[in-house]
């Protein structure tokens, strides 16, 4: 499904010869019948894509096939994909923290379906390397490069904290959305470090909680509905765990608050979305009580 000597030559080209041999064993062990009850499905779905040529309305099938779609736009063939995160409103706001990607090597790490990494090779990247352990989104990922078709973006199923670190190979790399997903947003900080090489930049977005002073807090089973947010840092406590684990130059770009014009459901992500996650009495809150969702862009440099 994934080229064995494309995963080969990207990893080589980006002198990470000793990822290759872990990144062909995730390959075949993610990337097959066992590795999730609905993968035959999203195979069909990759099949009927193929077999249907220039047909809109074939392809908007098979593309619904491997719904729900949380990244996008996209547009192939003629076709919108209408995702329920438009991420090209994330992307405009962390746009102006790179003024230049040319020439860059780029780790994108929690990728998902590879949208932010087509847009980084777009604003000049050389080379874009996603992970992400989501099946679902290297399939997306699949179906959109039969239509972009470009070898230098490459997809694989993996957690940065899988690979073997360090590999101070990296220019710029990505953890957008995922800080708050890791149990230890320390330990993630640190293995995100040892991607760059020294003086490398770090690009982050990711949740924070609103206050001057610095904490952080640990929902309890949920917050905006999500299980798997395991805590929440203020600014300057964010700032504080980027200062410890290793970065310079850190610079906060931007903060934003979610709102529904940016994450709703639609026709491509049919599930529960934002507005079903605010209280509807107080939409300043989540229904658990906690802050509305808010995000903050930060930039730093690999110290060394």
């Amino acid at each position: 499904m994934i080229d064995a000597g494309q995963i080969g030559r990207a990893l080589a080209d980006a002198g990470l010869k000793h990822w290759i041999e872990p990144a062909n064993e995730a390959v075949a062990t993610r990337l097959s019948v066992s590795a999730h009850g609905d993968f035959p499905r999203w195979q069909a779905a990759l099949a009927r894509l193929d077999e249907a040529g220039d047909d809109p309305a074939g392809i908007r099938a098979a593309l619904l096939g491997l719904a729900p779609w949380r990244k996008g736009p996209f547009t192939l063939r003629g076709v919108t994909i209408d995702s329920e995160w438009r991420s090209n409103l994330k992307w405009e706001r962390i746009r102006p923290a790179l003024p230049d990607l040319a020439g860059e090597r780029v780790l994108d790490v929690g990728c998902g379906n590879g949208y932010y990494a087509l847009e980084m090779r777009k604003a000049g990247a050389a080379s874009v390397l996603g992970i992400d352990p989501t099946v679902l989104f290297v399939l997306q990922f699949l179906a959109v490069q039969r239509f972009v078709a470009d070898p230098a973006v490459t997809v694989l199923p993996f957690r940065l904290e899988e690979l073997p670190l360090p590999a101070p190979v990296f220019d710029t790399t990505f953890s957008l959305g995922v800080l708050y997903h890791r149990r230890s947003p320390i330990d993630h900080l640190r293995e995100l470090r040892q991607t760059l090489r020294p003086g490398g930049r770090l690009v982050l977005e990711t949740l924070y909680l609103p206050g001057d002073t610095a904490y952080a807090r640990t929902p309890g089973a949920r917050y905006a509905r999500m299980r798997n947010v395991w805590l929440l840092p203020s600014l300057p406590e964010l700032l504080t765990w980027l200062g410890r684990t290793g970065y310079r130059d850190i610079d906060v770009v931007g903060t934003s608050v979610t709102d529904t014009d940016e994450q709703r459901a639609t026709e491509w992500m049919t599930f529960e979305s934002l507005d079903a996650a605010l209280d509807a009495g107080n939409p300043d809150l989540t229904v658990e009580g906690w802050p509305r969702p808010r995000r903050v862009v930060v930039t730093a440099r690999a110290s060394g």
